[in-house]
């Protein structure tokens, strides 16, 4: 059965795409959730202009998270946290302190799910912390973290 996504369903398409599944699938999942309907000649019309206006939001989200990274890569984050003699933090920074930290300092508002630590950071020093706005724009940020006198 040809359907239209009315939204991004993991798995199958994005919004906008026509896709041909089985008839079970549709009339017992998508079709009663609101995630598809059937395709017409005029729903198809329709679908165009959802992959037109998507793919426009796309271009200008790409287009924000490449002057955020531009913002952020050549610059250094700076936290300070308590920690103990030998530069060891008491707990460990996380990316919810990374965002807060870029907010404070440059302004700039982060989803800390875009933000991605390899190892936790639980000394003083220089760290990277991974950062994926958009699927085309990935990027790291320097964190610097110093102790609190």
């Amino acid at each position: 059965m040809k359907l239209l996504l009315r939204s991004d369903v993991s798995g199958l398409g994005n919004k906008g795409d026509i896709v041909d599944v089985a008839d079970g699938y549709a009339r017992n999942f998508l079709v009663p959730r609101g995630l598809a309907i059937a395709a017409t000649a005029g729903v198809e019309r329709q679908a165009e202009a959802m992959r037109r206006s998507r793919q426009v939001r796309d271009t200008a989200d790409r287009a924000a998270a490449e002057d955020v990274a531009r913002v952020l890569v050549p610059a250094v984050v700076t936290i300070v946290e308590r920690a103990g003699a030998e530069g060891k933090l008491f707990g460990s920074v996380t990316t919810t302190e990374v965002v807060e930290a870029v907010r404070d300092q440059f302004g700039i508002e982060l989803d800390r799910k875009a933000l991605h630590i390899d190892e936790p950071i639980r000394e003083v020093g220089t760290h990277g912390v991974q950062a994926r706005l958009h699927a085309d724009v990935q990027f790291q940020i320097t964190v610097e973290v110093s102790a609190a006198g």
